[in-house]
């Protein structure tokens, strides 16, 4: 297991100067998950923080709430792996005015995603800190794992469900506006797209990467890990309906509002070209997700995304941006 390329970012060459750091002890780093051997399959795991003032507020979401997205966030690593779960570890720091409750609450949001993922709650740690924090360890497992290194010249690319929501429900808050309805379910509720991309990896993915930075800050990712170029129209970009009002009101594309938005845990899939339209109205049918062709595979190396016909420089979110 050797460590992916990365694309740009200050998060990400920190992460090339701990593989550097670290030597052979690294084993696989860059990817959605690490994929550990497991006698005829594979273990999918990997670790997400959720920290107060970060990713959340409390004025925001409800304590279930902060715990089933803490999870989900988690969890949508496993997506990208197509990986089933096994189970969640929680690690939570707990602030001082927390009540027992609180933290009980937190949990049974944490608990409530790792089920409808299929999964259970394996354990985990309780410390005491000045601001909630929630690491969450997922474990899964697959006899067919993706990764974002398999991404061949002529594959097609499809992103799974609509961008933008949680973008919008983070604008409004941010104004002291209450969000739409739609828009705050998609921020405080994300599902993992785990059922979805165990089909596609069945139908012939090649390579997946999850949308928690935005399509603009993870499609050259799975560009870099490749060794491929893409090129992604972002007029095909599917965009949530309650995206379109507020990338009008702050005078923004509502498609590149979407695409730069993050934490929407949706992925992006390199499909071949066999794989069609028809395809995808049957996985929708039965994985009730919708599938959007955006964009192609081909020799080089990079991200390059088109707007009408014209280049468009994206950005995604970069925690040391």
């Amino acid at each position: 297991m050797t460590t992916l390329p990365l694309g740009q970012g200050r998060e990400f060459d920190r992460i090339r100067a701990i593989a550097a750091a670290l030597g052979p002890v690294a084993k696989g780093l860059g990817g959605d998950c690490a994929l550990v051997p497991d006698g005829v399959g594979v273990l999918a795991l990997s670790t997400d923080t959720s920290v107060e003032g970060v990713h959340f507020r409390r004025d925001w979401l409800s304590a279930e709430e902060i715990g089933w997205r803490a999870a989900a966030a988690a969890l949508s690593d496993l997506a990208a792996a197509a990986a089933p779960a096994v189970g969640v570890l929680a690690a939570v720091t707990v602030p001082a005015d927390a009540t027992a409750d609180d933290l009980v609450a937190v949990m049974r949001g944490v608990g409530a995603a790792a089920s409808a993922s299929g999964g259970a709650v394996l354990g985990g740690d309780l410390a005491r800190g000045a601001e909630w924090s929630l690491t969450i360890t997922v474990v899964g497992r697959t006899a067919r794992p993706l990764t974002r290194a398999g991404a061949l010249p002529g594959d097609r690319l499809w992103v799974t469900g609509a961008l933008g929501a949680p973008r919008a429900a983070l604008a409004h808050w941010l104004r002291d506006v209450v969000p739409p309805a739609a828009a705050r379910q998609a921020f405080a509720h994300p599902e993992p797209r785990i059922a979805a991309a165990v089909r596609l990896g069945d139908l012939g993915a090649h390579a997946a990467i999850d949308l928690s930075d935005g399509l603009g800050g993870d499609a050259p990712h799975l560009a870099a890990a490749s060794g491929v170029a893409l090129t992604i129209e972002l007029e095909r970009v599917p965009v949530a309906p309650v995206a379109l009002a507020e990338a009008q009101r702050a005078g923004i594309d509502a498609a590149r509002f979407a695409a730069e938005g993050g934490e929407d845990y949706e992925l992006l899939v390199a499909l071949p070209p066999i794989f069609g339209e028809r395809d995808a109205v049957e996985l929708t049918h039965a994985c009730a997700v919708a599938l959007t062709l955006v964009g192609a595979v081909h020799e080089g190396e990079g991200a390059r995304f088109t707007l009408h016909g014209v280049d468009a420089a994206l950005r995604g979110w970069d925690h040391f941006g």
